[in-house]
């Protein structure tokens, strides 16, 4: 884990660069894809699902939580990602919604930088290298 600055700029133009994000997304569905058949399983996101940590909540502290009401946050997850609801969520769904997700939490954020604390191969943590990466590359002509 790394504490970064990060405003909604940079996770907008990652999202928006489609080669870095495209990349990113595919390495992303290749490692949850476990069994290697082009598409994921509720099985194979809910370790992504959980490592969401949406019950979080108290400054890093884990909640208890029902187990029937954590397995009912973790499926309608999913289904957001389902787009054709066949169970299943193939490369094109898990883009499209991370895609959003990330759009989102850019529109959360606003324009006044933020320190976050994130994790190594998170998305957030890519979207910052890939700003951190064209800040620091010199310019030719300029």
């Amino acid at each position: 884990m790394s504490v970064e600055v990060l405003d909604s700029a940079t996770i907008l133009n990652f999202v928006e660069d489609e080669e870095a994000f495209s990349e990113f997304i595919a390495e992303r569905f290749t490692i949850l894809d476990k069994n290697h058949d082009g598409i994921l399983s509720y099985s194979e996101m809910l370790h992504e699902l959980q490592g969401l940590r949406v019950f979080d909540t108290h400054f890093g502290i884990d909640v208890k939580m029902d187990p029937n009401e954590v397995s009912r946050v973790y499926s309608s997850i999913f289904f957001q990602f389902d787009h054709d609801s066949n169970g299943t969520v193939d490369f094109e769904e898990f883009k499209q919604e991370m895609k959003e997700m990330m759009v989102a939490m850019a529109n959360g954020l606003g324009f006044l930088p933020v320190q976050m604390v994130l994790e190594e191969n998170g998305f957030l943590k890519k979207a910052v290298d890939r700003e951190l990466m064209i800040i620091s590359t010199p310019h030719v002509g300029v």
